[in-house]
């Protein structure tokens, strides 16, 4: 009885995390036009050129839509992957927008690790009646993505400024706890970038990034007024970290 109802739990926490992600495009094609509406009433250029901007939007929602109702999900989550791979590098080189180093690995780094959520859903983890065998290699991709983004947030904790006010204001403890965070945080991309006990990180992750989201992403006015991080940029970056947790949930369940 207690294996069937911890089976369920699984599936139930796996399908919510599938759900986060497949959804994901949404709030991230949302979020943007918001920013761009933001940086109009100041008259600054979005990230890419407006003809590309509604191209690149449309591409997300139709991926997002398709993947939300479960038509073709591993191939448009491939699909996602590919695109946001191509959107991103675009946003960085066109230069329209010039971001501080510290924002930078915030930004990308998290689109990174989604780009690896793609590529685990990709996989056909996450899938309640699997009916082809799962994509290892897909799988093992995208979790050396949300690698690399593990050890982004260890780089930002050790040199960014910006990264460590915010969680020396919000964590007790002060350096002993940041350090303990960082020893932590490499640990679990370790794991990640090997292929050993990744569920296991996963779920250890799944408890550490909630509280990130909140009293980290989730003080807003740190990051507007103190640091000048655009009000819909912050917003955009909260919802990349509540994709990661959704890729990470798929990983911790089905991984």
């Amino acid at each position: 009885m207690a294996a069937a109802t911890s089976k369920k739990a699984m599936r139930f926490l796996s399908q919510f995390g599938a759900f986060i992600l497949t959804r994901f495009g949404f709030w991230n094609s949302f979020s943007m036009l918001m920013l761009f509406a933001e940086r109009a009433d100041v008259k600054r250029k979005p990230d890419i050129q407006v003809p590309y901007l509604y191209a690149d939007l449309a591409a997300t929602v139709l991926c997002a839509s398709f993947m939300s109702f479960g038509v073709k999900r591993r191939w448009f989550a491939l699909v996602s992957a590919i695109h946001l791979a191509l959107s991103t590098y675009v946003t960085y080189a066109s230069g329209q927008v010039h971001y501080g180093d510290w924002l930078k690995v915030r930004m990308y780094s998290r689109a990174m690790a989604i780009i690896g959520g793609y590529l685990v859903l990709a996989s056909g983890a996450g899938e309640v009646y699997r009916q082809k065998l799962r994509t290892r290699s897909l799988q093992s991709t995208g979790q050396v993505f949300l690698g690399i983004y593990l050890i982004c947030m260890v780089y930002t904790l050790q040199h960014s400024k910006e990264d460590r006010l915010a969680y020396l204001d919000h964590i007790p403890g002060g350096e002993i706890t940041i350090q303990l965070l960082v020893v932590v945080f490499g640990v679990l991309a370790l794991s990640y970038l090997s292929g050993y006990y990744v569920r296991v990180a996963s779920q250890i992750l799944a408890v550490l990034l909630p509280l990130v989201v909140l009293f980290i992403d989730g003080n807003i006015g740190y990051w507007h007024h103190t640091r000048r991080v655009e009000f819909w940029n912050q917003l955009k970056l909260i919802g990349q970290n509540v994709g990661i947790f959704g890729a990470v949930l798929i990983l911790a369940t089905d991984g």
